[in-house]
């Protein structure tokens, strides 16, 4: 989960745009990977084969990579692993040269994933020779092998001097690299390869930290707060602060960073940045507070040696800061990350068992979840004197979380995926027909999350008011405004992310009974209000119909704005009008948004 933006496709495709558009405005080529299906792998086991359909793998898939391409300029792409429905992407030529280029005008390059073509032999096994899946990979449109030519060096060329592979195929894939190399002035006869020695780079800036702080500080997501245990008060006597990410400034980080990927290999060096774990920065942020800590248990290993002084030190405090979670790394050696896959979400180790005996001390308990994945939390929602859940903040993430627990910042961030119940709650989506939510009396399993997907709360309130809809009809081409008024109804500045959802009641085939189909976030002083206004055309309705084509179609659509998906504040509809129309690769993706 933790190499994920979210599980909604618009979602992905806004934040996964912007990170391209970044990338490519500072002359670097972005890849997107992995293209595609790798994310909704069977029992989300890493490598496992993909089945989907063809329409929910075009309507939720694909797009996040069209819009990147489209509208953040990506010049670089990536297979996937996975099969789709039986179909290696690294061998598909439907999915990397008529999709990728012919429909969507692709002009980059295609590269291959660490040793993906050769597996096209070793794991799909749908090639008897390294050279016979060099040219299986060739032939669907893969131009780079990485990060060795296992495949695309002499056993290929082996089959081009036979004749077995046309040299027009290697042209292709010659051409399209020594292209970008052009555009990139690295064939230039004054490019200079060696860096001048200028003294140290500095990798870690302050204007690279300021923006860490604000990532981290804007990504919390206050989950619940029922009892009003947060902020802390200034004056509280003791906090117990326990858990195995407590003190730990590595949890913060995810399976591909530096501190987590390079360093385990080189023991002795410490992280070459700055990261103040949760203990140091709460120390800082409460001066005048006692703050007892004790780990509890490892985040994975199954010791249970120092709950006894963990729950001893929750009864003498005032409160009680259960730091919960993961330690990122690769392909087993951490609880996330890649390859680092689980059977069920319940909690690493015994870290379901640390919590339960601090919640039976009957101090209150705020549970902080910093973690790459969701876990179920559904048996805590109704004791917890708080949740909070931060999804690895990163460097800043201790003075982030430190301020958030102490009311120096307001939180205002918002799942971007839903938190389940159950340890067996998943794999579950917000995003489902309605056959896929709590359809009771067909079965007896209610798949409801504990916290739905777009949701957290603030230290202040907002309301929504002066719902408008510039228009009641428009045609199946055209565009219409909605609008709200959000006020901060609260004490304190805060920051709200409005959302719009929409919904088809009957349509020639079943649609999600909601879809997130825009949002904005708006900074609110106490007593401030301000008009949110959502353009939305129609394209952004299209779906996938029953001949494969992506249509809009004639209908009554439901339209609500709220806080989170089952947090609508104000709701209303239109009605799309005309014919059915077919829309294609040049349709709108977008809906801006606008605040006055």
């Amino acid at each position: 989960m933790e190499e994920t933006l979210g599980e909604d496709p618009y979602l992905v495709a806004t934040t996964g745009t912007a990170y391209v558009r970044g990338l490519e405005s500072a002359g670097i080529i972005a890849t997107l990977k992995h293209f595609a299906g790798y994310s909704a792998s069977k029992a989300a086991r890493n490598h496992a084969p993909v089945s989907m359909g063809p329409r929910e793998f075009a309507d939720v898939i694909l797009p996040p990579f069209e819009t990147a391409i489209r509208e953040g300029g990506a010049r670089s792409v990536m297979n996937s692993y996975a099969d789709v429905d039986g179909m290696p992407a690294g061998a598909d030529p439907g999915l990397l040269t008529r999709l990728l280029r012919e429909a969507w005008g692709f002009e980059g390059t295609v590269v291959s994933d660490y040793w993906s073509i050769a597996f096209l032999r070793t794991m799909h096994r749908i090639a008897a020779t390294d050279g016979e899946a060099g040219a299986r990979a060739l032939t669907a449109g893969i131009d780079v092998e990485l990060p060795d030519t296992l495949c695309y060096g002499e056993p290929l060329a082996e089959l081009v001097r036979e004749g077995r592979v046309s040299e027009d195929l290697v042209d292709r894939a010659v051409r399209r690299v020594l292209r970008q190399k052009v555009e990139l002035g690295l064939l230039d006869a004054d490019f200079d390869p060696q860096v001048t020695d200028e003294g140290p780079i500095d990798l870690d800036p302050p204007a690279h930290r300021a923006i860490a702080r604000e990532l981290a500080e804007q990504s919390i997501v206050l989950l619940d707060n029922r009892h009003g245990h947060l902020p802390l008060a200034a004056n509280t006597g003791t906090i117990a602060l326990i858990g195995p990410c407590a003190d730990d400034a590595n949890a913060f980080f995810g399976c591909y960073s530096f501190p987590n990927h390079v360093l385990p290999h080189h023991p002795g060096h410490d992280n070459g940045i700055e990261a103040r774990t949760l203990l140091d920065a709460l120390a800082t942020e409460l001066p005048g507070t006692l703050i007892a800590y004790e780990q509890g248990c490892p985040v994975k290993d199954v010791d249970r040696g120092g709950i006894d002084a963990a729950v001893a030190a929750a009864r003498q405090a005032d409160v009680c800061v259960a730091v919960v979670g993961d330690r990122a790394a690769l392909f087993g050696l951490g609880t996330s990350g890649e390859g680092c896959d689980v059977e069920d979400l319940s909690l690493p180790g015994v870290q379901d068992e640390l919590v339960e005996a601090l919640l039976a001390t009957g101090t209150p308990v705020v549970l902080l979840v910093v973690s790459g994945r969701p876990y179920a939390l559904g048996a805590y929602t109704d004791r917890a004197a708080a949740v909070v859940q931060a999804f690895f903040p990163g460097e800043e993430g201790g003075p982030a979380l430190a301020g958030v627990l102490s009311g120096r910042l307001t939180p205002s961030g918002k799942l971007p995926v839903q938190i389940p119940r159950t340890p067996g709650g998943q794999p579950g989506t917000y995003l489902h027909a309605p056959l896929g939510g709590n359809t009771q009396g067909v079965s007896n399993l209610d798949p409801t999350p504990a916290y739905p997907f777009g949701h957290g709360l603030s230290y202040t309130t907002f309301t929504y008011h002066g719902f408008e809809v510039s228009a009641a009809e428009i045609a199946t081409d055209g565009e219409v405004e909605i609008s709200c008024l959000v006020r901060n109804t609260g004490d304190r500045p805060g920051s709200e992310v409005v959302q719009l959802y929409t919904a088809d009641p009957v349509a020639q085939l079943p649609r999600p009974v909601t879809q997130l189909t825009g949002f904005v976030r708006v900074r609110l002083a106490p007593g401030e209000e301000r008009r949110v206004t959502f353009r939305l055309h129609a394209d952004r309705l299209a779906y996938t119909g029953p001949d494969h084509h992506r249509i809009v179609e004639p209908g009554e659509i439901t339209v609500r704005l709220g806080a989170s998906s089952t947090d609508i504040r104000l709701s209303g509809g239109i009605r799309l009008t005309g014919p059915v129309r077919r829309v294609g690769h040049t349709r709108v993706l977008h809906t801006p948004t606008y605040i006055t």
